[in-house]
């Protein structure tokens, strides 16, 4: 039985699981907005399923396909698949079970989902691969974690809606903005192996700038979020949480000490779902 605990820690610990706290809240956010109140506790079980399955399958995609990258990186060498402490094979077929979980759950859900499903795995892919060629793979990524607030929409209702796309874009540049901020620390790898992003491109000083100037898009689109829902006053009071949290969140690191990149990155970030989905749904059931 130990044994059996020990192979399923080594994949969390591979897909990051700890890390779901950053996407998850979005969607149960998007999914009280669409139902006006609590969806049924069916739809929040199979949008909780569909999440993990495609953040799992993403995650295990992505290590299979940067484990070469990775073997090379001092900062990523102890990653479960440089190590040798999973196999390949047996990290693909997690990989295939774990998108099996996502497209069932869309199939639980409704024909739209389902039809989408595909589309969501695609985009999870294509991330894999960008920072091999653009350094606006951090938008892309972005891109592939906005599918779970307008999925988790869709989930609920059975259709696409324009008014759910601030929300959506809002999840783009939040990513997007962390995602510069974590790349920091692979900046002078990532030149010397040709890979791209944000920080390879520019530098600390403007990477900096460009990240706090996604977030400020980033929340302005949660304010327009609360806008177009005409959301309460406990939404509002929320999104004052959310700019300290912005604010505390880049006062944290600057170009002459990075030391505190893991506070911003893990900390503050997960802080900022949570805080949204908390007083969304406080919004909507007081």
């Amino acid at each position: 039985m130990s044994a059996v605990l020990q192979r399923v820690s080594l994949y969390l610990r591979m897909i990051k699981f700890s890390h779901s706290v950053f996407a998850l809240p979005f969607a149960f956010t998007a999914a009280i907005i669409a139902a006006s109140g609590m969806p049924s506790l069916r739809q929040i079980i199979w949008i909780a399923v569909a999440m993990v399955g495609a953040r799992s399958g993403a995650m295990g995609l992505n290590r299979i396909i940067d484990r070469k990258i990775d073997s090379a990186n001092p900062r990523t060498a102890q990653r479960e698949l440089p190590r040798g402490l999973l196999g390949v094979g047996e990290t693909v077929l997690f990989v295939i079970v774990s998108f099996g979980l996502l497209v069932s759950a869309a199939a639980m859900l409704n024909p739209l989902c389902l039809k989408l499903s595909p589309v969501a795995i695609a985009v999870l892919l294509l991330y894999s691969y960008t920072k091999r060629f653009t350094w606006l793979s951090h938008f892309i990524l972005g891109l592939s974690i906005s599918a779970g607030p307008i999925g988790a929409w869709i989930a609920v209702n059975g259709f696409v809606d324009m008014r759910i796309l601030p929300l959506g874009f809002a999840v783009i540049f939040w990513l997007a903005g962390f995602d510069v901020l974590y790349a920091l620390q692979d900046m002078e790898f990532d030149s010397k192996h040709g890979l791209y992003s944000i920080p390879q491109r520019f530098g600390i000083r403007r990477s900096l700038i460009l990240a706090r100037i996604f977030h400020m898009v980033s929340f302005g689109l949660l304010l327009t979020n609360g806008l177009v829902f005409r959301l309460g006053n406990l939404y509002w009071a929320g999104m004052l949480v959310i700019a300290g949290l912005f604010i505390y969140e880049h006062s944290l690191i600057r170009k002459d000490d990075l030391s505190k990149l893991d506070m911003a990155f893990f900390n503050m970030n997960g802080y900022i779902s949570l805080t949204i989905f908390i007083f969304t749904l406080m919004d909507h059931i007081a």
